[in-house]
């Protein structure tokens, strides 16, 4: 009999509960339907086996085997591991879940954990990226894949959405988000939760999620990595939060805290956050991880020794602490917690509590009767990296770009004369998957310049040149492409480089310059104070313009870059962020036409990063500027030196076609909290290629109790038109969607006159007046 087994037979039997175990019941445990079985587990566990269940290393590829044991096997032989991340292949993950089942004296699985982000194998488009595709069922549904892909490799948890609301593209980890906006962030939270849980976490085909950083993370003071967040309560609330809700609502079965302080107390420590807010106001009731050496980075921020530290995040909710054995890292809970209980800085309720919420995880992806259900060789061998996945991820690539320019319809580009394909983002498939793409085989990647090839045929000539290097400076090129993402600098001199690009583009019919960010410029701890593109690239792409060709832009990019310059010389520009494992056929079907772009911004383009942060749905002030169209108007709200306005807007994207809105009807003048209004619109394709448009609806809340937004988003559908085609579209808006927190932070909606808005991006003015009455 093996020792799952055994603990199964005593679950269900053992009647001994001990005074500890009883004093941890809380609410968050009452619907549990594990409760039995756990707390007979906790009855037989040792107190040192109880800190391994909230001890989760980092880790490479372990090696077994009696002859090469290390000392994490030692570890979880020793019952001193709760879970593992960073470990990718079945056979390996296999065999340590089975020295964790049948050589540790309870025989508790392990979870293991990755950050599967934006796919595993097959590798999707960054986040922001994919949010720019404003499309939920097929966001779900990447989702769906990477979970498949991951849990046949033996990865049952993944580190993924990441929702924080970044209005600042200094922040590198706004290329890990999902734009500015609460509504639009919040719609993706839930489709990624849907889709990596889907609706049975025992299916082995399925991830838990975990929403991060629990809380503000994307809100850093000068946009600088792991500084300081500080907010109103109400901004919180209204703007900042509701991502992270929807995903508990959505019932995600774990939650990252946060490196960043809140209200003065680090989100690792903070227990208004992480208990009063999470678990007893939004009835959360699955396990909390610190992010990695969380408990112990509490220190620098001034809260005190490893033994405060680890106490205070037990004490605020925090469940599992991440790589806190990590070296030269004192504070963690594996290290800590005896010397705290033993002081009287923490109660065994509190150890047992978050030992109970571990467990009930394990129990939840069916672990407790299968340890092994997530480690299937077939499926590792037939089910990853298909065809059929990678042909999904060149559609979904291809659906996210956002064309923010064609002057003259430069694009779409013709299969036949001579293309010259230039610039140092061309022919580099390890930078076409971007940031945070641990799992990818960088290598697999199609580059540009293959996927151009493969498109056109023999029906058109391409000829390259690598043009510039991706930066003068060396040492800022390393930093931007680092992680097995380096492209290799040319030994040529940046004159020699530039000379063989102009050879090149003088024998082509157009150009198309591939510039931009290298793939690490933008991710975790890759902050920017310059949003340019890289002087060498820029200067690249002037000479270019020079030959008098025309010149396409295919811009990569993990943010929003100031491209006031661009935009005011280069004919076409087609922002493709970071497209992923298809990247060059997806770039090349957008370029040619056979995919018509349909992207949209998530987030606002700045003139330069004298506006940030700046953002759509922001607040008038006592001064207006109105509408100026640009000019300075003394003592009104306004820069001196440079337009108010964005350069490009959220829910900014341009097609091939042209979309017409007309006839914006309210079936009522009038709406009270219990009925709804429906608000439609006649939407016609007037151009001359069958397009996808995203219909944007907003609202302006025009009196309230405290200062409202100018605009906020309240709903949006993509719906494909036929060139000549008319269709209606119709959006419905009750009392519920006019709701927000009020200085008090109660939930309401508060009688008076609204304006709706819908059309092409949140710059429109086509608007209609209800009211909300009591």
């Amino acid at each position: 009999m093996n020792k799952l087994t055994l603990i199964t037979i005593l679950s269900m039997t053992l009647l001994f509960v001990s005074c500890n175990i009883e004093e941890t019941k809380s609410k968050d445990s009452n619907n549990n339907p594990f409760e039995k079985q756990i707390d007979s587990i906790l009855a037989l566990m040792t107190f040192e086996e109880k800190l391994g269940q909230l001890n989760l290393p980092a880790t490479g590829p372990i090696t077994t085997g009696s002859s090469k044991s290390t000392d994490v096997i030692k570890k979880i032989e020793d019952g001193l591991i709760g879970g593992l991340f960073n470990l990718k292949d079945h056979k390996n993950i296999y065999e340590v879940q089975k020295i964790a089942v049948e050589k540790s004296r309870l025989g508790i699985p392990l979870i293991f954990g990755m950050d599967v982000i934006h796919g595993f194998k097959t590798t999707f488009p960054i986040p922001l990226g994919l949010s720019s595709s404003w499309d939920m069922e097929m966001i779900k549904k990447t989702a769906q894949v990477a979970a498949s892909e991951a849990s046949a490799n033996g990865i049952n948890w993944t580190f993924s959405p990441m929702v924080d609301i970044s209005r600042d593209p200094r922040w590198g980890r706004i290329s890990e988000g999902n734009g500015e906006d609460p509504y639009l962030c919040s719609e993706i939270a839930r489709a990624m939760v849907r889709g990596y849980q889907q609706d049975d976490l025992t299916a082995n085909n399925t991830l838990m999620s975990c929403v991060k950083h629990f809380a503000l993370y994307g809100a850093p003071e000068a946009g600088r990595d792991y500084n300081t967040v500080d907010m109103s309560r109400m901004r919180m609330y209204n703007e900042y939060l509701p991502p992270y809700k929807a995903a508990v609502e959505e019932g995600v079965g774990s939650v990252m805290a946060s490196f960043n302080e809140i209200d003065g107390i680090p989100a690792t420590g903070n227990k208004w956050l992480l208990t009063e807010l999470l678990r007893d106001d939004w009835g959360f009731d699955g396990f909390v991880v610190s992010d990695y050496t969380g408990i112990y980075e509490m220190m620098p921020h001034g809260m005190g020794d490893a033994v405060t530290v680890t106490s205070l995040a037990l004490k605020a909710g925090l469940d599992m602490d991440m790589a806190g054995d990590a070296p030269g890292i004192d504070a963690a809970f594996i290290k800590n917690l005896k010397t705290a209980l033993d002081q009287g800085e923490i109660d065994m309720k509190h150890i047992d509590k978050a030992v109970k919420r571990v467990l009930t995880a394990k129990y939840t992806l069916g672990l407790f009767d299968d340890p092994y259900r997530y480690c299937n060789e077939n499926r590792a061998e037939t089910e990853v990296f298909t065809q059929q996945n990678r042909d999904f991820a060149r559609k979904v690539a291809a659906e996210s770009m956002v064309l923010l320019k064609n002057e003259n319809q430069t694009l779409p580009l013709k299969k036949s004369g001579t293309i010259a394909l230039i610039g140092p983002l061309a022919n580099t498939a390890v930078n076409m998957a971007g940031t945070w793409s641990v799992s990818t085989d960088q290598e697999k990647s199609i580059p540009v310049i293959e996927g151009l090839k493969a498109v056109v045929g023999d029906n058109a000539k391409i000829l390259y040149a690598k043009g510039s290097n991706v930066d003068y400076d060396l040492e800022l090129e390393k930093r931007g492409t680092m992680f097995g993402k380096d492209i290799p600098r040319d030994g040529r001199t940046d004159q020699q480089l530039l000379d063989e690009a102009l050879n090149v583009a003088k024998k082509s019919d157009v150009i198309v310059a591939n510039l931009g960010e290298a793939a690490e410029y933008s991710g975790e701890s890759s902050s920017r104070t310059n949003l340019h593109i890289p002087k060498v690239q820029r200067d690249l792409l002037n000479a270019l313009l020079k030959t008098g060709k025309p010149v396409v832009l295919v811009l990569f990019t993990g943010r929003p870059l100031v491209l006031v310059e661009e935009n005011d010389t280069v004919p076409a520009i087609l922002n493709v962020w970071f497209p992923g494992s298809e990247a060059g056929l997806a770039i090349s079907d957008v370029l040619f036409g056979d995919v018509n772009p349909s992207g949209k911004l998530t987030t606002t383009f700045p003139r330069n990063v004298g506006q940030i942060p700046i953002y759509y749905n922001h607040k008038n002030t006592g001064r207006p500027l109105g509408n100026s169209e640009g000019k300075f108007e003394k003592f009104k709200s306004n820069y001196f030196d440079v337009r108010n306005e964005p350069l490009y807007p959220f829910g900014y994207g341009l097609s091939y076609t042209t979309f017409d809105y007309s006839n914006l009807k309210l079936d009522k003048s009038s709406i009270n909290m219990d009925s709804e209004i429906t608000v439609s619109v006649d939407v016609t394709n007037s151009g001359d290629y069958d397009g996808k448009e995203v219909v944007q609806l907003y609202v302006r809340d025009l009196v309230g109790t405290v200062t409202r937004p100018v605009k906020e988003l309240k709903g949006f559908q993509k719906v494909e038109i036929k060139k000549g085609e008319t269709k209606t579209i119709t959006f419905k808006l009750t009392g519920e969607d006019l709701k927000f927190y009020n200085y008090n932070l109660d939930f309401v909606a508060e009688p008076g006159k609204f304006h709706v808005f819908v059309g092409t991006d949140s710059s429109t003015e086509i608007m209609e007046e209800f009211e909300l009455t009591n």
